[in-house]
């Protein structure tokens, strides 16, 4: 691959973010994007069985998951949770033909190669699961429990109508306001955390991403990723042998919850999900540690130890 160019954000641009206490680590030798930087947090014991391995979507980053953390790493669990390139932390490439599905996953790959992750759970919203749940298939030893949030899997079967709103937006709005969005889709947002949210995107030489994404959702079947997808779905319903928990915020107008039973039926989970009337699209920002502790304790009900 050739050199990327890419823009890093200040990182006095993180300072005082609200609940974030963790400090970032950094990859920047992982095969095929050296010289790109990739961050994350990677917080507890090193050389822990189980692995919580936390994706977020667009225009999120890792911040999205500050309140599922800390219930994460009271189970003497390793917690990583990397920004997607062109998000938070790491680099952003300036190019927008940049972002693509292939280059993001196989980015993922890449990082948990390197970290050798095993004993995964899975935990995954929005792109965080278009990308992350067609990534076990390939590396199955690897995961061991899904935790899945408001997301799809790209099968190139239409959309809806809330998210082809979303996805105009961006088309006429290319450089908005994130701050602004975040305050819209979570009503009642504070300043200080919609400041945090924005943090990662001084102007619109760091957007790329947030710019790109929504064009990139496998609406139609000839859209790249369609057919990684559908294998990873086939693989979901017949292969998957771990233990998986859904959590659905029901007022989410982006991927309703009808999308969201038919993703339950999809991965197959067993148990039913855990309905959040109130929770919109980000529910890690409203409800992240209600589910958190909600799937934990689903897991040691059945016996499986945390």
């Amino acid at each position: 691959m050739s050199p990327i160019d890419a823009v890093r954000t200040p990182d006095d641009r993180f300072l005082n973010l609200p609940d974030f206490v963790w400090r970032p680590q950094y990859e920047d030798q992982l095969a095929g994007y050296e010289g790109l930087r990739m961050a994350r947090i990677d917080e507890g014991p090193q050389d822990a069985e189980r692995v919580f391995l936390c994706l977020h979507g667009q225009p999120s980053w890792g911040f999205l998951y500050r309140h599922m953390i800390p219930v994460f790493l009271e189970t003497s669990a390793r917690v990583v949770v990397p920004d997607l390139f062109g998000f938070g932390r790491s680099d952003k490439p300036i190019q927008d033909n940049c972002y693509t599905f292939t280059f993001h996953r196989q980015s993922l790959i890449e990082l948990i190669e390197t970290l050798d992750l095993k004993g995964i759970t899975l935990v995954v919203q929005d792109w965080g699961g278009l990308l992350g749940l067609t990534i076990p298939p390939d590396m199955p030893d690897r995961f061991n429990r899904l935790l899945v949030m408001n997301t799809v899997l790209g099968l190139g079967g239409g959309s809806s109508e809330g998210f082809d709103a979303w996805r105009d937006f961006h088309r006429t709005h290319p450089d908005y306001d994130v701050a602004a969005l975040f305050q819209k889709y979570v009503p009642g947002m504070s300043d200080e955390v919609a400041a945090a949210y924005a943090a990662p995107f001084p102007d619109a030489r760091y957007r790329g991403g947030v710019r790109k994404f929504p064009s990139l959702v496998m609406t139609e079947p000839d859209m790249e990723g369609v057919d990684v997808s559908r294998r990873a779905a086939a693989w979901w319903k017949t292969d998957w042998s771990g233990d998986s928990f859904m959590a659905i915020g029901e007022a989410d107008v982006l991927i309703p919850p009808r999308l969201m039973k038919r993703m339950h039926e999809i991965l197959g989970v067993v148990r039913p999900p855990l309905m959040l009337p109130d929770a919109g699209h980000f529910v890690q920002e409203t409800n992240g540690e209600q589910v958190a502790r909600a799937c934990l304790s689903a897991w040691e009900d059945v016996g499986h130890p945390i």
